[in-house]
């Protein structure tokens, strides 16, 4: 059936205790039950930042302006009314964004690191109910474009904007859980393997500190980290490693692969083998697994300094340094797991404005990336603790459970219309008529509740 549509529309105010945000009670029933106002109290309380709103009010409120889809401080100015907003970060009147920017901008190093270590405490929790006794800590930077005139931005490793000033930040992934262990920003000129040694001694420390020494830890990451440091200080903490290796000449890696007679079936479209290597500079032994994938498009002509024999095929070659005694294939498919921290960033930058900048300052932008990491932290211990389902264990070492996008849990459970109403002084969340949606809303608060 379909209805004719006469005269102007009017727009008016009103049904005031209507929110558009109605899922946010149901996390913020979660937060309450597990105890996280209380350990973000606890965390921060030797630090004061004076004003008219608490710490943990204006922490929440940054929390609930992410989860929701705001991008920029201003887009605080379209949540002021809805009184879901409000209550989830127990405030009768919001904050302006100019107010909001000046809160951020009193952050420092010292200020941040009680949210690095309030981080650090719920991400361990979640590795002690998951039974986890070894864990996979993937490395990488990634890219933030910023203004010209925000400070500490240079123009450096901005693959898609080379004169674009830019932020480095730095971030450890949990492989089996999904989170975000840890955040450093940088500037935008630094490079990982130089100026990654205190981010790797931190996220040790942090792993000793919360999870107890008795933790086995594995790490990857890419060729920026292939450096006689990291390799040393990896080695020295005991720590197994797999690390991708670049092809540089000095290390003479072409002529290994192209005097190679025997390659080990690795997978279906994959060879390789393994090799010992004594680097004089380094005055160091390391072990190198090589690899070479068959590709079904052709290569540009001298990649990868002619590798390849046109008259067997096109190969994109691949080396990895590590100190795990596993066989090759295994080890191939320890490194294809890295992939998932990948999609972990994406999914912080474009959906939940990890990729901004708030402000010119950077204490505040590194304030902003620590909180967004915080949110990320809680939307998966929520997921996991509301009985997000297993998945099987791979040898890929990625998340032991089935999670959803943080776009997904909007549209499913956070962006949803409803109201809060009293009828004989017991409060009842009113949604729309759609049974999927209430039985998603019903089986969220039964978890959440009972996740203390």
């Amino acid at each position: 059936m379909t209805f004719r549509v006469n005269g102007a529309l009017r727009i008016e105010q009103g049904a005031a205790g209507l929110t558009s945000y109605a899922g946010l009670e149901v996390f913020r029933r979660y937060l309450r039950s597990s105890g996280f106002h209380e350990a973000l109290r606890r965390h921060t309380s030797g630090h004061s930042f004076g004003g008219d709103f608490s710490f943990v009010s204006m922490v929440l409120l940054l929390v609930g302006l992410i989860v929701v889809g705001g991008r920029r401080l201003h887009h605080l100015r379209f949540l002021d009314g809805d009184p879901m907003i409000h209550r989830f970060a127990g405030l009768t009147h919001l904050p302006t964004d100019r107010t909001l920017s000046r809160w951020l901008q009193r952050f420092r190093g010292r200020t941040i690191r009680p949210l690095q270590e309030l981080n650090g405490e719920l991400v361990a929790r979640m590795v002690e109910r998951s039974q986890l006794r070894t864990i996979t800590v993937d490395v990488d930077g990634t890219v933030v474009s910023t203004g010209l005139q925000v400070e500490r931005a240079r123009r450096g490793y901005n693959p898609h904007h080379r004169k674009v000033p830019s932020y480095y930040p730095v971030t450890a992934y949990l492989a089996e859980t999904g989170h975000v262990l840890r955040v450093q920003n940088r500037s935008g000129n630094v490079h990982d393997g130089k100026a990654s040694i205190p981010f790797l001694r931190d996220v040790l420390d942090q792993v000793d500190t919360t999870m107890g020494s008795q933790t086995t830890v594995r790490m990857r990451m890419d060729g920026a980290f292939f450096q006689a440091p990291i390799l040393r200080l990896l080695e020295r903490r005991g720590v197994d490693f797999a690390i991708k290796v670049p092809f540089w000449p000095w290390l003479n890696l072409q002529k290994l692969i192209r005097d190679q007679e025997e390659w080990n079936r690795v997978a279906d479209d994959v060879d390789g083998f393994e090799t010992s290597l004594f680097l004089e500079n380094w005055n160091m032994d390391i072990r190198v697994r090589i690899f070479r994938r068959r590709t079904s498009i052709p290569t540009r002509r001298n990649y990868q300094l002619d590798l390849f024999d046109p008259d067997n095929g096109t190969y994109e070659y691949s080396a990895m340094v590590t100190n795990l005694t596993w066989s090759l294939d295994r080890i191939w498919a320890f490194m294809c797991g890295r992939g998932a921290h990948e999609k972990a960033i994406g999914e912080m930058k474009h959906e939940m404005a990890f990729a901004s900048a708030p402000t010119a300052r950077y204490g505040a932008n590194s304030a902003w990336q620590q909180i967004v990491v915080l949110t990320h932290t809680l939307l998966t211990s929520f997921q996991i603790e509301s009985g997000a389902p297993r998945r099987s264990r791979t040898r890929k070492r990625t998340a032991i459970y089935r999670l959803k996008r943080a776009a997904t849990l909007r549209f499913e459970l956070f962006a949803r219309a409803g109201s809060i109403v009293r009828p004989n002084g017991v409060a009842v969340l009113r949604i729309g008529s759609n049974e999927t949606v209430l039985k998603t809303f019903k089986d969220a608060l039964r978890w959440a509740t009972s996740a203390a």
